[in-house]
């Protein structure tokens, strides 16, 4: 199957009555039980989603559905809080936290009818781009176990065992990711502080979007970094991720950054002429670690939008080369100042020592905390020292602002948005990816995406082919803040063009029934 938004609607086939909302939660279901060595889910919510699904299909049968997202099976990373279900962040210091309210992002969707899938796993308090480092274990990519992959890795010739070679999804919202790449759920809520949401879609084959800052609701996203924490939508398709954002966009009055003007719902128009557009290509994001095949795609991308007519030129963004140490030192700061909250006195893990408050801080959070956590509390804190503050904290606060303006007056320039390489390379193996240690990996990983986090603008991932080893690749999409209709409405015509093919994941079913379930699912996005 080629184009998947040519397909009849998943929720088209549900006003029709061709599947029921009960039929389409247990076909998921099913798939997530079949597919849980991928480590996609820590909490699958079965018992809620089929509560959801009933209620839904009494909605269809009296012709009241909510709309496109009504008996719509969805997950959610485990860092946003959902009432009634565990919370964990991946981590051992809210193992067994249930949260006491829904998220902003959480409780829209299910005001649209959503069915909650379960939790989906990531890096502990989303703090890696691995997906490798959560309390629960790794998530594997589910391409590791395509048709695609497996038939290039018969050419390659290796000792090691096959079950070992299975290859990371990114992060650090790779179970999201893994989720929607595996059938198990149509769409997925990610978090975006430097391309956590990006990262993974281009490892997995999705569509991975980043809002602009202020236009989604941040309520009930556990904070990482709150000045570029942003909600992030994976889907399978560009129009899901766009009727997803029009569920979510809008003013929040428990998060006072968001836009006070409504938002409405929108359907994407179809981009049919690209020739008044002015693609930029930003010279610095040629670097010297991008992979031949990634620099190549990124090469012919350009090159599509140019012999359609399209204006494509090469554009600076100077402060480019600041801008990983830049994050590293802002992130870390806040991470400090919001990590302080676990103390094991009000929620989450308490130790059993109480020779002293003291004491019982300092070993709740030993005991709770992974070393790239702690890691990362103590370059914070360190940053904020009073000695450092001004050297460290208050500089990256300017660079910080001249990346800002950097891409202000590229956008000033006439530019639409830009292209860029989403990730350095394709997917690497897990036993590849864990030889270096958390923080180079993240700066190595976050290259071409956390810029886009301290600019607060909007940003989207869309595969655009395989590698040579059958791996996808994605390139990314930045637009001007609070453009982001034109911008999916952009990566919406190239996802047309460049015709990505489906993941075939045959060989991870036992029985016939289910490969039809694979393949009726992988031919559907939510609408026409």
């Amino acid at each position: 199957m080629t184009s998947r938004t040519e397909r009849r609607g998943v929720s088209a086939a549900l006003k029709q009555g061709q599947i029921t909302p009960t039929e389409l939660c247990q076909k998921c279901l099913s798939l997530i039980k079949k597919t849980k060595f991928l480590n996609a889910y820590i909490t699958v919510s079965e018992e809620v989603a089929l509560k959801q699904a009933e209620e839904s299909e009494k909605r269809y049968k009296k012709g009241r559905s909510l709309g496109d997202l009504d008996g719509i099976p969805i997950a959610v990373k485990d860092n946003f809080s959902t009432s009634g279900i565990e919370t964990t962040c991946a981590s051992n210091m809210l193992k067994g936290y249930v949260p006491p309210y829904n998220a902003t992002v959480v409780q829209k969707l299910l005001d649209q009818g959503a069915v909650l899938m379960g939790k989906t796993n990531l890096d502990e308090f989303a703090m890696g781009s691995g997906s490798t480092d959560g309390a629960f274990g790794p998530v594997k990519n589910p391409w590791s176990y395509s048709k695609q992959y497996r038939e290039k890795r018969k050419q390659k010739p290796h000792g090691e065992k096959e079950d070992s070679d299975w290859l990371i999804t990114g992060g650090s919202s790779g179970g999201s990711a893994a989720a929607v790449a595996a059938f198990t759920c149509f769409a997925a809520l990610g978090s975006d502080t430097g391309g956590s949401t990006r990262n993974p879609a281009a490892h997995c084959g999705v569509v991975g979007f980043k809002p602009s800052y202020g236009l989604v609701s941040r309520h009930g996203l556990i904070p990482l970094v709150n000045s570029m924490d942003v909600p992030g939508i994976l889907t399978r398709c560009v129009d899901d991720a766009a009727i997803v954002l029009g569920m979510l966009a809008g003013h929040d009055p428990k998060d006072s950054t968001t836009i006070q003007d409504p938002v409405k719902p929108f359907t994407l128009p179809t981009l049919t002429d690209v020739s008044k557009l002015c693609i930029g290509i930003p010279k610095e994001y040629l670097a010297p670690e991008l992979s031949g095949e990634v620099r190549s795609f990124w090469s012919k991308a350009a090159n599509l939008f140019e012999s359609e007519g399209a204006k494509v030129i090469e554009v600076s963004l100077p402060h480019t080369s600041y801008s990983i140490v830049c994050y590293h030192v802002l992130c870390t700061s806040e991470v400090a100042s919001n990590m302080a909250r676990f103390d094991g006195l009000e929620y989450g893990h308490r130790c059993d020592i109480n020779v002293s408050t003291e004491a019982m801080y300092a070993a709740t959070r030993r005991e709770g905390f992974n070393d790239v956590v702690r890691g990362r509390i103590l370059a914070g804190n360190f940053f904020l020292l009073k000695e450092n503050y001004e050297n460290y904290f208050i500089k990256a606060q300017k660079v910080r602002r001249l990346i800002a303006n950097d891409f202000v007056k590229v956008f000033n320039s006439g530019v639409d948005v830009l292209l860029t390489p989403t990730t350095l390379r394709g997917a690497a193996p897990y036993l590849e990816f864990i030889k270096e240690d958390n923080r180079t990996r993240s700066a190595e990983d976050d290259i071409f995406t956390q810029a886009v986090n301290m600019a607060g603008l909007p940003a989207v991932s869309v595969p655009v082919a395989l590698s040579n080893l059958g791996l996808p690749i994605g390139l990314q999409f930045i637009g001007r803040a609070f453009c982001d209709q034109q911008l999916l409405k952009i990566a919406k015509w190239f996802e047309k063009q460049v015709q990505f093919p489906v993941i075939q994941l045959q060989e991870l079913m036992d029985d016939g029934s289910s490969i039809s379930e694979i393949e009726k699912l992988a031919s559907v996005s939510l609408k026409h």
